[in-house]
C-alpha cells in the first residue's frame, strides 16, 4: 500500500462542546460546525488537511451502525486517516491488512460524503483509517501543476 499523505487527525470526545473549550476558546482554532451536527473541524489549519472533534457516538455510528460504542472495544481517543491514491487503492489495502492479521473496523466502503475509506482499530485504541476522498486530490493535482509552471 502507498500512502500520499495524512487526510485528517480528529480527537473523538463525548462532549464536543467541552472539547471546544480548549481547541476554540483557548487555542483560538477556527473550527466550525455544519448545521445539525455535533462534528466540530477545520481545513484551514495550517500544515493540515482536516482537524476535528468527531463525537464518540458518531465515530462509533461510523464503525458499527449504531450510536453506541461496543464495550468489548477500547474507547478511541484519535483518529488519523491516511490517503491513497484512488478508491481501488482503499479496498487494497484493507485487503492488505486483513492478510498481515488486522481485523477491521469495517471494510472499504464510501461515505455519504465521497470519501472511500476501511478502518481498523490499533491496539492503543486509536482509530486508522486509509481513505480516499476525491476533493483531496484536486487541491494535490492543482498544487503540483502549479509548481511545475
Amino acid at each position: 500500500m502507498k500512502i500520499l499523505f495524512i487526510a485528517s487527525v480528529s480527537i473523538i470526545t463525548r462532549d464536543p462542546t467541552v472539547s471546544s473549550r480548549l481547541f476554540i476558546d483557548t487555542l483560538g482554532l477556527p473550527l466550525r460546525q455544519d448545521k445539525g451536527s455535533d462534528y466540530i473541524f477545520s481545513e484551514k489549519i495550517e500544515g493540515s488537511k482536516h482537524f476535528g472533534l468527531w463525537p464518540l457516538s458518531d465515530a462509533a455510528q461510523a464503525c458499527f451502525g449504531r450510536k453506541e460504542w461496543p464495550a468489548d472495544r477500547p474507547i478511541p481517543q484519535a483518529s488519523v486517516e491516511f490517503e491513497v491514491e484512488d478508491a481501488e487503492s482503499v479496498a487494497s489495502a484493507a485487503t492488505e491488512l486483513e492478510s498481515k492479521g488486522y481485523v477491521l473496523l469495517h471494510g472499504s466502503r464510501t461515505e455519504p460524503w465521497q470519501q472511500t475509506i476501511a478502518r481498523l482499530q490499533t491496539p492503543e485504541g486509536a482509530i486508522i483509517g486509509i481513505s480516499y476522498a476525491s476533493s483531496l486530490h484536486n487541491d494535490v493535482s492543482r498544487l503540483i501543476m502549479t509548481a511545475s509552471l
